[in-house]
């Protein structure tokens, strides 16, 4: 009977010495790829994010914290592109995670899978903040989304083929909401095609650009650049010409440049949630689009 007992134990002992088929550890640069990685894997996964979308996803301090966090990830998912280029390279090096390094399948860049706007001829920093590989800023056409939904997926399954059926079968059913939430979209949206808009900084052209809205000026005089008085006067002056019907800007900047242009030219200062987490309203990728297209229509009125 002891003996049975002894052996019991043992086996036991064994049993949850086995690691137990591990939850993958996905760590994203930006609030919107965690948000899809959440519809993608489920309880599968284990989330978070190294930014909110009320950050400049341009300039982000790597703190302890965050080195910590990114040092026990087994999948780090961000938009490339340049975006992340002031401080992730600095988050690889000091984590140490091989598993996460460039080049592995740990390493996802959604910007690699999607077609990318505004790719330059020419990269002079004299024009300012330009990336060369094009706008980063991908999140805000529900189009590129659904491509990255199909390569993350994808990516998933091969970091963990075990729960493959689980992975497609997530894809399938996010792929079904979103497509109709695409259509609902675009017919809602409808009104807003031709459009004028100024904008802050250069981050709303994928926006734009599936909305069929045109983009007149910016407060920056060049990307990456303060909005200065002389060339909010200049704005100001063209938009007598060329009117704009409101100024967008994303929650995480300043709102007083687009406050003083709104003002003097008489027409609605917009705040865009930009990402997931950017309102109290955009919880998820689905209300961060049905939000999105709400603050415009009611703008445009």
């Amino acid at each position: 009977m002891k003996n049975h007992q002894s052996l019991l134990i043992g086996a036991l002992i064994t049993l949850f010495a086995l690691p137990a088929h591990a939850i993958l550890n996905v760590m994203t640069c930006e609030p919107e790829w965690a948000a899809l990685a959440v519809e993608l894997g489920g309880d599968k996964l284990k989330v978070s994010s190294a930014t909110t979308a009320r950050q400049n996803p341009h300039r982000i301090e790597p703190r302890p914290s965050l080195i910590a966090r990114t040092r026990n990830a087994d999948l780090l998912v961000c938009t490339g592109l340049e975006l992340e280029m002031g401080w992730l390279p600095v988050l690889l090096e000091q984590s140490g995670n091989s598993k996460i390094a460039v080049g592995q399948p740990g390493f996802f860049e959604a910007g690699n899978v999607v077609q990318r706007l505004e790719i330059p001829t020419r990269v002079d920093r004299a024009d300012g903040d330009v990336h060369a590989a094009g706008n980063p800023h991908i999140q805000q056409d529900p189009h590129t989304i659904a491509q990255v939904a199909t390569a993350l997926s994808e990516r998933l399954v091969e970091l963990d083929p075990a729960n493959t059926a689980h992975y497609q079968a997530r894809l399938k059913d996010f792929s079904a909401r979103w497509n109709t939430a695409m259509q609902k979209w675009t017919q809602q949206a409808a009104p807003l095609k031709n459009m004028a808009v100024i904008e802050h900084h250069k981050n709303m052209e994928y926006l734009l650009n599936w909305l069929g809205m045109r983009q007149v000026g910016t407060l920056e005089p060049k990307p990456g650049v303060e909005p200065s008085v002389a060339h909010l006067t200049q704005l100001l002056a063209q938009l007598q010409k060329q009117p704009a019907r409101m100024v967008l800007r994303a929650a995480y900047q300043d709102d007083r440049a687009s406050l003083w242009l709104a003002e003097r030219a008489r027409i609605p200062a917009v705040v865009l949630p930009f990402s997931v987490g950017g309102n109290e309203k955009a919880k998820d990728l689905f209300s961060f689009f049905d939000d999105t297209i709400q603050r415009l229509l009611d703008a445009a009125q």
